[in-house]
């Protein structure tokens, strides 16, 4: 015993599940599970990639700009050009004062300088395709000439994104007049600048965001683009992430740019160029289905992936692929790669030399992987990649610890029971900090009223304690998956019971 329990300490000190974030998650492209958001991406037949925080939209990103560029050029003759990758990008934060002035129409047409300025600098300016595009330099410089009408300097030096941001803002406010004077319409209608320039007739203009009403040397732009495309037979993709932390979250700022890049996403796309964005299923959500409507909707969603959603057999695929890419487990489990691809026995197998039969005994006790795929589980069901590693992670981490103290670390399984609930309690409390509190404060004040109650509530017992507002609350509850609702009866996950800390009952 003494022996394996030497043996488990040795496994766990070499076992690197990586990261639940993205960014640092060293393990991302060897253990990645290629779902069906991944191969439809891949084929390119999507371009809006939904999905709930923590679900792997970032990771997908991160596959495709890091690790796949050089594929996808060489077999695809696709380039791929992206930007807002950072978490938190501070350089966008830099510019919150000028957002906020935004309109819904400028917002597109932001977002439209902002994409050009993508292709400008990791295209077009790129010596990686100087060669690709060297049977294209007339039509290169029609597009430079495009941009140079629309007042976008060539700028020989390599840009940052915070250039790129100063950059657009800067030429957007050289299309928008600073005074304009509306003349009676009687007399036509038309709005003059004061500085000598008349606008279109604004009836001709359509609804906020169309392309009919943005300047029509973006479409200049956009055509020269394509026509260095074709020339070169290359494709190009525009891909845009991490917008749920680049303005504050459900604010009118945020509704507005998020509208206009759907919208800028419609008129920028076509043929030869593709704006693939990944956004929280949440924020799509507010944005489309506000009172204002959403008329390019239909449009929008043509080329919507399905909402990244994982499975128990994915989950299981993940938890394998990030142990087996260790190589001392790999050997300790017999690890046959081959036989794992095709056989989710197999992985099943391999799991259970991990982790106990179950985390309660019990004839009546689900399986320790059914345990963790329906405690990770949100109230709509939704069980994402990053909660479940989270509570691995921390499993691990106490399993070492139990290990080093002597205290129940010797078990039949490398990481035990006990340390598996407690992953579970960490998990919860993280959801709590870094979800509820900090993602949605307009909300945390009803969301505090659970904190030391029960887990179920009739709908009687949520109206006491939610008070006049409890059905909007409850509402926006259910949807963020902190409550889930049967018939007129609440209930609060697994999930987030310890973060909260509920106690089994009705209240």
């Amino acid at each position: 015993m003494e022996h394996k329990n030497r043996v488990v300490a040795q496994l766990l000190r070499d076992l690197d599940l990586g990261s639940s974030v993205a960014e640092t998650d060293s393990l991302l492209e060897t253990a990645r599970v290629e779902t069906s958001a991944f191969n439809d991406l891949l084929n390119d037949r999507v371009d809006l990639v939904p999905g709930t925080k923590g679900s792997g939209k970032s990771s997908l990103f991160r596959i495709v700009v890091e690790f796949l560029p050089d594929h996808l050029l060489e077999k695809r003759k696709i380039v791929v050009a992206h930007g807002v990758q950072a978490p938190g990008d501070p350089v966008f934060h830099a510019f919150a004062d000028q957002f906020k002035v935004l309109t819904e129409e400028e917002f597109v047409s932001f977002w439209c300088i902002y994409l050009v300025s993508l292709a400008h600098e990791q295209f077009i300016k790129s010596p990686k395709f100087g060669v690709l595009l060297s049977t294209a330099s007339k039509e290169m410089q029609e597009f430079r000439i495009a941009c140079e009408k629309a007042k976008i300097p060539e700028i020989r030096a390599t840009k940052s994104l915070k250039d790129i941001l100063a950059w657009a803002l800067h030429v957007l406010a050289t299309w928008r007049p600073k005074l304009r004077y509306k003349l009676p319409e009687s007399l036509g209608a038309v709005e003059l600048d004061l500085f000598g320039t008349p606008t279109e007739d604004q009836a001709a203009q359509k609804q906020p965001g169309n392309a009919d009403s943005l300047p029509s040397y973006v479409n200049e732009i956009k055509e020269a683009l394509e026509r260095v495309l074709i020339k070169s037979n290359l494709s190009l993709w525009l891909m845009v992430d991490r917008l749920d932390e680049i303005f504050p979250r459900r604010s009118d700022v945020e509704r507005s740019a998020l509208r206009g890049l759907l919208r800028a996403m419609r008129f920028f796309s076509s043929s030869s160029i593709r704006v693939k964005i990944f956004l929280r299923d949440d924020m799509l959500d507010n944005i489309v289905h506000s009172d204002e409507g959403f008329t390019a909707l239909t449009h929008v969603t043509a080329r919507q992936a399905d909402t990244l959603c994982w499975t128990e057999d994915q989950i299981l695929t993940m938890i394998i692929n990030r142990i087996c890419a260790n190589d001392q487990i790999a050997k300790y489990l017999k690890w046959d790669s081959s036989k794992a691809k095709v056989s989710a026995e197999y992985r099943s197998e391999c799991f259970k030399k991990i982790f106990p039969e179950q985390v309660f005994k019990g004839t009546s006790q689900s399986s320790t992987l059914r345990w963790i795929y329906k405690r990770c589980a949100d109230g709509r069901g939704v069980v994402t990649p990053r909660d479940v590693l989270q509570l691995l992670i921390r499993a691990k981490q106490r399993q070492e610890d139990l290990c080093a103290a002597d205290l129940d670390g010797v078990t039949e399984a490398i990481i035990g029971s006990a340390a598996i609930q407690h992953g579970l309690q960490e998990l919860s409390k993280l959801k709590r900090q870094t979800y509820l509190q900090a993602e949605f404060p307009h909300l945390w004040s009803s969301i505090a009223k659970f904190v030391g109650g029960k887990t179920d509530y009739s709908e009687t017992a949520i109206k006491t304690l939610l008070g006049n507002d409890w059905q909007s609350v409850s509402e926006d509850l259910v949807a963020l998956g902190v409550l889930s609702k049967k018939g007129h009866n609440f209930n609060v996950p697994f999930l987030y019971r310890d973060g909260l800390e509920l106690t089994q009952g009705k209240a």
